[in-house]
């Protein structure tokens, strides 16, 4: 049983409660060339950042968990920083580690696909995210599983592949597909049959989450499972033939297709099969998982269900026990924010848009579903727009806001968290005009919830889980200058940015008691203390450390109310 925090006798906090505001993909950016954040019209929260206690904070790398400060940050680990208050090994370090160590290919899970396939004179199959952006998936991580599936003396496997264009190039589909042909080549040149046979865009098939959209499950399980789709002769010729059909068009949302021969699909996947869902991250791998797993499917037709042995890299959710097996064990993350403020008898409020609602629950209570206190939690989801994101750039931020003021006015909670997902789902479309509109929209809204936060006497923390829209185009790393597509024009960049973020203490009460800067050099991980502190509790002494410095400045040496007016 959890101990409840620890009060701070030297800080109280304030009478109204602690909103901590997570701008997500909102970061402070290299280049002034492509900086949706600093073009936007962000006048009320520029207002606080000029006036408020402030610092920037590390969002990617090793700040989160993750193997290298080569590696941009994401939603996941990153709510999962905030909430832990501490750094795990995150889902590609594990991976990883667990393959050079070669753990991987000596547990249980590995060692039964292998004689599921040898059993029934079978295939392999592998299904994920294709690139090396390794914010899902890493595709080295393949190329090992391959490898080790042809050390086993396994004759036929089959890749299904979903184009990035999101964690990588827009466009850069071909540079994995055609290494990754010569790599498979390799093997066929010793009499074995591993072939690609299916793929598309993660935004346009298997990839959903949240349940926002289970067509796209659909599609991705008539192309992989089925064999439906539109027919090529390989993947290269897919990829060139929808992009010469549809000018500008990025690989997330390729469409379909399946590879055949002169017998027609080559990967079908059927009953006496070995499958793999090679995405170490959680989020967008549960519902392609469920309708593998699950007995009493309902989202859509599957048809015949084949009877394959199926098993993920990870276990997604390990209180649901998705998928029951699994590769590499995930990291165990215990004694979060939300569990230390439910044994304290904290009421919160947790809430955002289907695009981002897991995140502020699940990923934020580290990788668990479900409430640590019913009586003392509440979880509202906002439903999403079912539209392209560039079309509706706005999202649902204002009815977040709407909710939340609410919320506030009534007094209810001691904490509430919230997620803006415009800055991040937006800026993944690399629509830059799109994307400054979403930032502007969402700067409204925080206008709005100052004010309020004023009016109830409570304190804001303005973050962010990682950079996004302050990154927009494309710049040649030497060089800093931005690069142009065929056109002349600039070419759009849809992945995360390896920049920090902001950081945004909004006390209206303030008096001088932590300091008119904040602590520099930490990360998001201290974004969980932080919050602790002002609530007026002793932050546990293994979590990250606060980026307050409370009772570092005489009382009294900044007036009462002194802190911008936002709005």
């Amino acid at each position: 049983m959890l101990k409840p925090l620890e009060k701070n006798p030297g800080w109280k906090g304030r009478s109204g409660p602690v909103l901590l505001v997570i701008m997500d993909g909102v970061g402070y950016g290299q280049y002034a060339e492509g900086d949706a954040v600093a073009r936007a019209d962000m006048r009320h929260f520029r207002a606080l950042e000029a006036s408020c206690p402030k610092t920037s904070l590390r969002a990617h790398g090793k700040a989160v968990g993750l193997p290298s400060d080569e590696d941009m940050g994401n939603s996941e680990v990153g709510h999962n920083a905030i909430g832990c208050g501490r750094v795990f090994a995150q889902g590609a370090k594990l991976v990883g580690a667990s393959i050079e160590s070669r753990s991987m290919f000596q547990g249980d899970t590995w060692k039964e696909l292998v004689a599921n396939v040898k059993r029934h004179a079978g295939s392999l199959h592998f299904i994920g995210l294709f690139s090396d952006g390794n914010v899902h998936s890493h595709i080295d991580h393949l190329k090992a599983m391959v490898a080790a599936a042809a050390e086993e003396g396994l004759p036929k496997v089959r890749i299904h592949c979903l184009l990035d264009g999101r964690d990588v190039g827009s466009q850069s589909a071909l540079e994995y597909i055609t290494p990754f042909e010569e790599f498979l080549a390799g093997f066929n040149a010793r009499g074995m049959d591993y072939r690609i046979a299916s793929g598309g865009g993660r935004q346009y098939i298997t990839m959903d989450r949240y349940g926002a959209n289970w067509a796209m499950v659909q599609r991705g399980w008539d192309c992989h499972v089925k064999g439906i789709g539109r027919r090529f002769a390989s993947a290269a010729q897919a990829i060139q033939t929808y992009r010469s059909q549809t000018p500008g068009l990025i690989d997330q949302d390729m469409r379909e297709f399946v590879i055949v021969d002169d017998k027609g699909p080559v990967g079908p996947i059927v009953d006496g099969d070995s499958v793999v869902y090679f995405n170490f991250r959680g989020d967008r791998a549960l519902e392609i998982s469920s309708a593998f797993e699950d007995e009493l499917f309902d989202k859509f037709d599957r048809g015949p269900r084949p009877n394959v042995y199926y098993a993920g890299m990870m276990q997604y959710d390990g209180d649901l026990g998705v998928p029951r097996h699994y590769l590499v064990s995930p990291p165990a993350i215990d004694r979060t924010l939300g569990e230390y403020l439910a044994a304290t008898g904290v009421k919160c409020l947790a809430i955002s848009e289907t695009q981002k609602y897991g995140h502020v629950t699940y990923f934020f209570n580290g990788n668990r579903s479900g409430k640590f206190s019913p009586a003392l939690e509440d979880y509202v989801e906002v439903p999403s727009d079912r539209v392209p994101f560039e079309q509706r750039p706005w999202m649902k931020c204002a009815e977040i806001t709407d909710r939340v003021i609410d919320a506030l006015k009534a007094g209810a909670y001691g904490f509430i968290r919230l997620n803006f997902p415009n800055g991040d789902m937006v800026g993944h479309t690399g629509d830059f005009q799109a994307v400054v509109c979403g930032i502007e929209a969402m700067d409204i809204q925080i206008g709005r919830l100052a004010r309020t936060i004023r009016s109830v006497g409570g304190i804001m923390v303005l973050s962010a889980d990682h950079g996004n829209s302050d990154d927009m185009y494309e710049h040649d790393k030497k060089m800093g200058k931005v690069l142009l597509d065929g056109e002349g024009e600039p070419k759009a960049k849809t992945s995360h940015s390896l920049n920090p973020v902001p950081c945004v203490v909004y006390d209206p009460e303030y008096q001088g008691e932590y300091g008119a800067e904040l602590r520099s050099g930490l990360g998001i991980s201290s974004l969980a203390a932080t919050c602790i502190e002002l609530l007026g509790y002793k932050a546990p002494e293994d979590y990250d450390p606060s980026v307050l410095s409370l009772n570092s400045t005489p009382a009294g040496a900044a007036t009462a109310g002194s802190q911008a007016q936002a709005g």
